[in-house]
């Protein structure tokens, strides 16, 4: 195997380094899973091996090969992942009364975010001869990572909270997974998907824990950095939904190693939006001390009581000089409703409230009118129509006379 940019694995908490060959998930110097490790590089390999033209044609995340951490003589498994449009958002930004563009990850091929973290792990698991894999999750992360085994010929073994979105669950079990609901919340799903993987062997995508998965994710950072370079600026803001932490802190350190190895000219200030239901990376940002281990909100995908990456979230925003907000679910709800009627993006509840947290931004001062703001959706809506249909009006249901629709809308033939 031939991993030669990738240097170690390092605990965030305690610094002590491990073999990036080996699978590993946290530092055991640390009780349960909170040694998560960082991903670190030899840049000047990156940099010598990195020679794609930074044109905007970005056909999938692998255009960043040289900076994802897989052997040299991996093949990778993919669906074509990545290279999701940055667009222009002119209605919505009459609305909201900012600038703003949406990065659109609910493109991606299983509809979520999550695919730039499953292609590297099915990736990894293949290479490293595992033939089961699992993760928890809340629906998304399912979808994803079965679709990707499926692709990669691996068996996967999912576990999600018993009250996880049946639209969302429809998908893993089309791609051949075994979906075990588990009677608790997300965190109990999560714990067990761990102990199984120290039990059985299985190849644990959990991102949370896995020190590859926030690296595909940082993808996003690639993209978004090339993508201002086309454009000729860079956002001032680049505002994510947060719930384990995992994909803020992708996104930053991926933006920012383009902005260290000189390939853009400034970077973003990163925002990070939580529900005030699941608000425990925000409350530790803020250093507040009354955060609830219970997640309660109807954004599913980012109702995490206990996240795992919270000093690598609270990092990213610290480090960009960023901050995070928090938003109710009825903002949520307005919010998934407001991108979809201006232009036309549909969004899952969890992937419309970085649109939310803008506009609490913006009335708090975080924002300024003057600024531009880049507002990622990463998950399509159809994986969560129930929330969908409590943030818009009911169906008109008329007779067919054309008298019906005169008294509805006022219309007259004269």
């Amino acid at each position: 195997m031939v991993m030669d940019h990738v240097t170690t694995l390092e605990c965030t908490i305690c610094g002590a380094e491990y073999d990036p060959d080996q699978v590993i998930y946290t530092c055991p110097e640390h009780e349960g899973v909170a040694g998560i490790l960082e991903v670190m590089y030899d840049y000047d390999v990156i940099d010598e091996n990195f020679d794609a033209d930074l044109d905007g044609d970005i056909r999938s995340q692998w255009k960043y090969e040289a900076f994802l951490p897989v052997d040299d003589d991996a093949e990778p498994v993919t669906l074509n992942e990545g290279g999701t449009d940055l667009f222009d958002a002119p209605n919505l930004s009459e609305a909201l009364g900012v600038e703003t563009l949406v990065k659109d990850d609910g493109r991606n091929p299983t509809g979520c975010f999550k695919d730039r973290a499953s292609s590297v792990a099915v990736t990894k698991a293949k290479h490293a001869g595992r033939d089961i894999i699992t993760c928890a999750s809340t629906g998304n992360a399912a979808a994803s990572l079965s679709g990707y085994a499926a692709r990669g010929g691996l068996d996967c073994r999912i576990f999600v909270p018993g009250a996880a979105p049946e639209g969302k669950l429809a998908q893993p079990l089309v791609y051949g997974a075994d979906v075990l609901a588990v009677d608790g919340t997300y965190d109990e799903a999560y714990d067990l998907s761990v102990e199984v993987t120290e039990e059985y062997g299985w190849y644990n995508r959990n991102a949370a824990i896995n020190p590859f998965q926030v690296e595909g994710k940082r993808t996003v950072g690639h993209e978004l950095a090339e993508q201002s370079v086309v454009r000729g600026e860079v956002p001032d803001w680049v505002v994510f939904s947060m719930g384990d932490g995992c994909t803020i802190a992708g996104a930053w350190k991926g933006f920012r190693e383009f902005y260290e190895l000189g390939y853009v000219e400034d970077t973003p200030k990163m925002l990070g939006v939580q529900a005030e239901g699941a608000s425990a990376i925000h409350d530790a940002f803020h250093e507040h001390d009354d955060t609830d281990d219970l997640a309660d909100t109807i954004a599913d995908s980012i109702a995490v009581g206990r996240p795992r990456n919270t000093l690598k979230a609270c990092r990213a925003l610290e480090e960009s000089g960023g901050t995070s907000v928090l938003v109710s679910d009825e903002e949520i709800l307005e919010a998934e409703k407001l991108l979809g009627s201006t232009e036309g993006i549909y969004s899952e509840p969890a992937g419309a409230a970085p649109v939310a947290g803008v506009e609490t931004a913006l009335a708090e001062g975080i924002v300024a009118p003057d600024e531009t703001v880049v507002v990622t959706s990463t998950g399509f809506g159809l994986k969560d129509t129930e929330s969908a249909k409590q943030a818009t009006d009911d169906v008109h249901r008329i007779p067919p006379r054309l008298e019906a629709v005169q008294e509805l809308f006022g219309t007259s033939s004269e």
